[in-house]
């Protein structure tokens, strides 16, 4: 796992396009998984295409500190 907010952004480029699957901590013992296309990357975040049908909304981003504190986990498929 990457250790700092530099290498996050660099593997996060190479995989612009790819499929992904997010585990965000959304509270006391809650998570929400999403599953998407990573799409763009900003300074500070980056932004994921979902796949699910079933949400009411088709994109979400995330920052990098998210990944670098474990907040969010990140699998490229």
């Amino acid at each position: 796992m990457p250790t700092t907010i530099a290498q996050i952004k660099e593997k996060m480029e190479d995989q612009i396009g790819s499929k992904i699957t997010l585990v965000a901590q959304t509270g006391r013992k809650r998570q929400t998984e999403h599953t998407g296309v990573l799409s763009e990357l900003y300074p500070a975040v980056f932004v994921v295409d979902l796949e699910d049908a079933d949400h009411s909304f088709d994109r979400v981003s995330y920052s990098y500190t998210d990944i670098l504190t474990h907040t969010v986990e990140v699998e490229f498929l």
